[in-house]
């Protein structure tokens, strides 16, 4: 699938588009092992660690990082059935804080995360190019279904990154995955 260009996303969304550097169907792909591996790296008793106070747990940021490709896929689904009704942005302090996350075990999100990307997989799989190129209004901006995919592959690249450089870098885990 060829980069994306300006005109497809809010500059909102740089950040992580930007952590995708090939492929963005590869990449989605690589995370449904790459993710559970690196849940697995994590010690259970980590799960409700934040590292200060007012911040979510990792715990909370797994389930956030499951919550969001949720939203982003539906909103992909629409735009790319050309459901041009403008979307809502969602609260995801409210989803979070609602969500009883710290009360679920890591391996169940690991296992959830496997089920929901294959199951997106299926979906992303069947869009064609034109389904592709849509574009629709979510949280008041212009977005196309490919940045979509950007956007939820490299969502879950930028919490990764700041659940090992701020969560797990001081926790002396012997593993090369955090």
């Amino acid at each position: 699938m060829n980069q994306l260009k300006s005109d497809e996303y809010p500059a909102i969304f740089n950040d992580y588009i930007e952590t995708i550097t090939g492929d963005v169907m590869e990449e989605l792909n690589e995370q449904i092992e790459s993710f559970p591996e690196f849940i697995a790296s994590i010690p259970e008793e980590l799960g409700t660690f934040t590292y200060a106070e007012g911040k979510w747990t990792i715990k909370e940021v797994l389930c956030h990082i499951l919550d969001a490709e949720r939203i982003m896929t539906y909103r992909a689904l629409r735009f790319a059935r050309n459901d041009m009704t403008a979307l809502a942005s969602f609260e995801q302090d409210e989803f979070v804080a609602n969500g009883r996350h710290n009360e679920r075990k890591l391996k169940e999100i690991s296992e959830e995360f496997v089920h929901l990307r294959k199951a997106n997989m299926f979906l992303f799989n069947s869009f064609d190019d034109t389904e592709l190129n849509r574009k629709g209004m979510a949280s008041d901006r212009l977005i196309s279904v490919r940045a979509f995919l950007y956007i939820i592959a490299g969502h879950l690249n930028h919490h990764v990154t700041l659940l090992k450089s701020r969560y797990l870098k001081d926790q002396n885990l012997n593993n090369n995955v955090v």
